[in-house]
């Protein structure tokens, strides 16, 4: 089923109900240490494709129809800079800015402060995955509607070794099971308030969203997003996400 069709199928379905409001969570307020800029930016900060890195997470979003509102979790020296940068862009939906926390689990927490009350969803995403798109966000954003909570993802197609402490293998583990998780991370609303603080009252150190609310025991559904909803990381990812969306505005020309 294309795309197209299935996004009609799921509007024929929202047609006759009120879809839930939703708000998307932007995190960009990390250091990117491994990225060792030689302009001294940090990650959220450098050009790809004429525009800031964050940028492209925040305009997918916005261009996303099951998005209400957007949050832009930023660091507080880059600030200003990034709302100057904002002023280049009208966008459709209200954003507002807020400052991150020490931790990316803390900058989370941020954004989730930050959303108005009347959404019923969030969705959790690392501006470092400027690769994403509004279909991928239909995908997880209507799978979290109908399971509470919903993660991007991507199969694991290596061969997994799981290795001692010395660094001898031990077995090999069944990938067929495995998945790489991705954002966005997308979780009804009380859902997820509850969990972050549950995790904080247990004082449960997570490395992404999906963990809060596994602490729950709320399974969470992974929606496979493909290989292109890279992390960029280092120079080689930021390279390879120049390749990627060269190709993609070849293959729409």
């Amino acid at each position: 089923m294309s795309f197209t069709e299935k996004a009609n199928r799921i509007l024929r379905f929202f047609s006759g109900h009120r879809r839930p409001k939703t708000a998307a969570v932007i995190l960009a307020a990390g250091l990117g240490t491994r990225m060792k800029s030689v302009e001294g930016s940090t990650k959220q900060l450098l050009t790809l494709e004429g525009k800031p890195l964050f940028m492209h997470s925040v305009l997918a979003f916005d261009s996303s129809a099951y998005v209400d509102e957007l949050v832009l979790v930023v660091r507080k020296d880059e600030y200003r800079e990034v709302r100057r940068a904002l002023k280049s862009y009208k966008l459709k939906k209200p954003l507002r800015l807020t400052v991150g926390g020490d931790t990316r689990q803390a900058s989370a927490k941020r954004g989730l402060d930050a959303i108005s009350d009347k959404m019923e969803y969030i969705a959790v995403h690392d501006a470092a995955r400027c690769l994403i798109t509004p279909p991928m966000i239909a995908d997880v954003v209507t799978a979290a509607y109908a399971n509470r909570a919903a993660s991007a993802g991507t199969p694991v197609t290596d061969t997994v070794k799981q290795v001692s402490k010395d660094g001898y293998v031990e077995k090999t583990v069944d990938r067929s099971t495995l998945y790489r998780a991705q954002t966005p991370q997308v979780f009804e609303c009380k859902l997820y308030r509850a969990a972050t603080y549950v995790a904080i009252e247990k004082k449960q150190t997570v490395t992404d969203d999906n963990m809060l609310v596994e602490l729950l025991g709320q399974t969470v559904k992974m929606v496979d997003c493909g290989s292109e909803n890279i992390k960029v990381t280092t120079k080689e990812d930021l390279a390879l996400a120049r390749i990627i969306l060269r190709a993609r505005e070849e293959k729409m020309n």
